[in-house]
């Protein structure tokens, strides 16, 4: 182990447990987390009647948290935490929650949120934090219905509270967002294949173009409930949802009962129709991205729309390029000569012996 690493455990060894808890507090203010953990987590194995004892394994859990180390945040928040409790208790209960969904334990993390939500006296706010996130996990566990149930539950307890203004707007965000991914899921459960004949591949177009509108009502419901981080990521998804229907389409083979002339016909009118899928989605990309410089707003919804963009963006000039006619043959020369004759022709030199005139 490097030598500062020793002299660092010695350090906090010969700590009691206010020096510790107050050495892990510095730490976590200025951001070490690593510091901080090992100072808390030091308090709970050498000092377990600490008055400070149960505040240093919810900090450990936070400091753990913020270094990703999710298992580790876990265990700490597992052992104080209770759904059914108050004050830090309750807390590492929605903590706990956390880390289940981040270790992929998405049914275990929506059976405790289930709890927190089922508390009638808990404020609204409160509850309406644990039913958002109970239906973004029961989304990411594969249930769709329960947690499309689940969201659209919390969306009316929101839009009913007297006090509504006074609620943060990041979960009702969410909980628009989130109906907007459940039915953009739906929409990528169905594939165009052209095998099937074009009557069929007509049906499902239809049918997926359906589920695309209703996954875009969402999304702008979600922009329409305001809270920046959300809405940036709402225009992500429907510019990336015009840029998938572009693509599926315009990519899909033609359909096998066209002959080769209809085919290039076929791919010819495909192209027209679909244009303008790639102009909804530089649109819906360079709103995004106006209105998050606006607000102030990154993060991997902005990087993705600047990303598609870009790409729209060329493939809006790949496809100009494909109707764009052909340039017409040079004309034909009208001269013996194969060299073309010059529009001012340079007058010869003069011989070094030649006279004036």
């Amino acid at each position: 182990m490097p030598p500062l690493e020793v002299l660092g455990d010695a350090t906090l060894a010969r700590m009691n447990d206010e020096e510790l808890f107050a050495n892990g507090a510095s730490a976590y203010g200025s951001g070490d987390w690593a510091r901080a953990a090992a100072c808390f987590e030091r308090l709970v194995l050498a000092y377990p009647t600490s008055p400070h004892l149960l505040l240093a394994q919810y900090n450990a859990g936070l400091a753990r948290e913020r270094m990703g180390d999710w298992q580790e945040a876990n265990a700490h928040f597992a052992a104080i935490s209770d759904p059914a409790g108050s004050g830090d208790a309750l807390d590492a209960a929605f903590h706990l929650a956390e880390t289940l969904y981040h270790l992929g334990r998405y049914g275990e993390a929506a059976d405790l949120l289930g709890q927190m939500v089922r508390r009638e006296e808990l404020p609204l706010a409160r509850r309406l934090e644990a039913q958002v996130q109970q239906g973004v996990c029961e989304v990411e566990d594969g249930r769709l219905d329960a947690g499309e149930k689940t969201l659209r539950q919390a969306l009316a307890d929101w839009s009913n509270a007297e006090d509504r203004d006074r609620i943060d707007d990041y979960f009702p965000g969410q909980a628009q967002f989130f109906l907007g991914e459940i039915y953009r899921l739906h929409y990528a459960s169905v594939h165009l294949n052209p095998e099937q004949g074009a009557d069929q591949l007509a049906k499902d177009l239809e049918f997926k173009a359906e589920l695309l509108l209703s996954a875009q009502g969402h999304y702008f419901r979600t922009i329409k409930v305001g809270n920046a981080y959300w809405a940036t990521a709402a225009g992500t998804q429907i510019g990336g949802l015009y840029q998938d229907m572009y693509q599926q389409i315009s990519e899909s083979a033609a359909p096998k009962e066209l002959k080769e002339e209809e085919v290039r016909i076929y791919r010819q009118e495909l192209r027209k129709r679909v244009r303008v899928l790639l102009t909804k989605a530089i649109t819906v990309y360079e709103s995004t991205l106006a209105a998050a410089e606006r607000l102030g707003s990154s993060g991997p919804f902005v990087d993705r729309a600047r990303e598609g963009l870009e790409r729209m963006k060329q493939l809006l000039l790949a496809d100009a390029a494909e109707d764009a006619p052909a340039a017409p043959p040079p004309p034909a020369s009208q001269g013996a000569s194969e060299e073309p004759r010059p529009l001012n022709p340079v007058p010869a030199a003069r011989a070094a012996s030649g006279g004036s005139g």
